[in-house]
């Protein structure tokens, strides 16, 4: 399997690297899905979905025929999630679904679902990061077949102790954000001035066909910043739409103001769209930094409606901003991702993570859930972690040969990333035997089998897969990890979203 998964890795990359060409992307999305490169997913906890979604190989290339088990060559994949705190797809199916709305224009990125649902993994030793690896297999799996999940956690870090930021918002102020999208859009910029404290800088454009320039390098006084809720409360929609020019005066703004000792975030609100001017993301691409110097590091922010929100574009430049993409269509959403999560959202622990799995001969990942796995660390992009945070991989892995497995063989997880200060290069080695581990299902574990199922669920319902039992696999994967986790606030909502297909 590793040949297709390998060949839509590298289409997905060459789309984000050419991500100034939407047509492209969407090109890649009819060929891959735009679910990346992961293909469907099995929740392999013992219930096989009525319809497997996942791209099928020809005959010949089905682990165990012939020539394609090799036993002797031991297996190194190196596994991208994107950047840590990318949420906006499960934010999007929430919505669509709990307002009776169609999921047919919603994107579903596996991995923005283990970012969006926390993870309680041991937490990091400042300027350090945690690993957990963990395997098991479950009854009903396929011969050969295990259940693999990574925990990649940062530091816990409190907003007090938070690194300064020097905050460039880019605020859409065209006609399309008139109503509830200028509504979301005002209460993300208030919760950001309820998160600043003194000490941090702010910078604020609006946008339409032209760009005002509202606080130019700004030192708060604290929290709600008189200035900034003036300028939040003051936002009016009206005009056309030109993202390029209200981006490129952003940028401006943030290279003035740009400050190596501070975290320099450029934070753009819009509803996504892009009618006038050029929507060049080279001006994005070339202040994200060097990856040994500080960078100015970009969180899209989508408002509005899922049905109407062009997440392509928005995608596309956080992507090559090296930053997150977030949907916010509530106030509570607002409060939860620049309030609660405000560190989580814009601060970074860890930068340029780069996980690589070694497995024994023979193994495979037939099914996963990051944004790209592959052989050559070249087509795999590092990604930031954030404090707070964890990057979780799940995983179904398989052996071409299972009669000839040694139970006492070793997996090994190697994560190298650069310190967010200095810069310096770090890595942490984790290993373990299969033998050793397979009776443990950790809690951690079944919420990420619950939150695959969630996700493949969703997918089935949008292809049209109307099966009365299309849903039971989620619907069993839950049931585990509540058994688990019982009053777990993730799981009860995946629940209530399940109920409501």
């Amino acid at each position: 399997m590793l040949g297709l998964h390998l060949h839509c890795t590298a289409l997905a990359r060459a789309g984000r690297r050419g991500a100034l060409i939407l047509p492209l992307l969407a090109a890649l999305t009819g060929a891959c899905g735009d679910d990346g490169a992961s293909g469907g997913y099995y929740d392999g906890w013992g219930e096989t979905p009525e319809e497997d979604p996942t791209p099928k190989l020809p005959d010949d290339a089905q682990a165990g025929d012939g020539p394609a088990c090799d036993m002797e060559t031991p297996v190194t994949l190196f596994l991208s999630p994107d950047d840590s705190n990318s949420t906006s797809s499960p934010v999007q199916a929430r919505e669509a679904i709990l307002n009776g709305r169609s999921l047919g224009s919603v994107p579903l990125r596996t991995w923005e679902f283990l970012n969006y649902y926390s993870f309680k993994y041991p937490t990091a030793q400042p300027g350090q990061i945690t690993v957990t690896p963990e395997l098991t297999r479950v009854d009903g799996m396929p011969e050969g077949q295990y259940v693999m999940q990574i925990g990649v956690a940062g530091e816990a870090i409190g907003n007090a102790d938070r690194r300064l930021m020097n905050v460039t918002l880019v605020l859409d102020e065209s006609g399309s954000m008139d109503g509830l999208p200028m509504d979301m859009q005002k209460a993300v910029c208030r919760e950001i001035a309820g998160s600043l404290r003194a000490g941090d800088v702010v910078s604020v454009v609006g946008w339409d066909t032209e760009n005002a320039i509202k606080l130019s390098g700004h030192a708060v006084a604290g929290a709600d910043d008189p200035a900034l809720v003036e300028v939040c409360d003051g936002l009016a929609a009206g005009g056309g739409t030109d993202l390029n020019g209200g981006l490129t005066a952003g940028y401006e703004l943030a290279h003035k103001h740009f400050d190596a000792t501070k975290l320099n975030r450029v934070v753009l609100v819009s509803d996504g769209g892009a009618n006038a001017g050029v929507t060049d993301t080279g001006i994005i691409s070339q202040g994200a930094g060097a990856q040994d110097q500080e960078g100015i590091y970009l969180v899209g922010v989508g408002v509005g409606f899922p049905e109407t929100y062009n997440d392509s574009l928005m995608d596309t430049v956080t992507d090559v901003g090296r930053g997150a993409s977030l949907f916010i269509p509530s106030a509570e959403e607002a409060r939860r991702m620049f309030g609660e999560r405000f560190v989580q959202t814009m601060a970074v622990a860890a930068r340029d993570v780069r996980v690589r799995l070694e497995m024994p001969p023979g193994f495979s990942i037939v099914k996963f859930s990051g944004e790209e796995f592959s052989a050559d660390p070249a087509e795999i992009e590092p990604q930031h972690l954030a404090p707070n945070d964890a990057m979780v991989f799940h995983q179904t892995i398989e052996t071409c040969a299972p009669a000839e497995f040694d139970l006492d063989a070793e997996f090994t997880v190697v994560a190298q990333w650069k310190d967010a200060v200095t810069f310096a290069q770090r890595e942490v080695e984790v290993s373990l035997q299969l033998g050793e581990v397979l009776a443990a299902e950790s809690p951690m574990l079944k919420k990420g089998a619950a939150v695959f199922a969630y996700a493949e669920a969703l997918k089935s319902v949008r292809e049209a897969v109307t099966t009365t039992d299309a849903l039971d696999p989620a619907f069993a994967a839950l049931e585990r990890a509540e058994a688990a986790l019982p009053g777990d606030a993730d799981l009860a909502e995946i629940r209530q979203i399940l109920q409501a297909l």
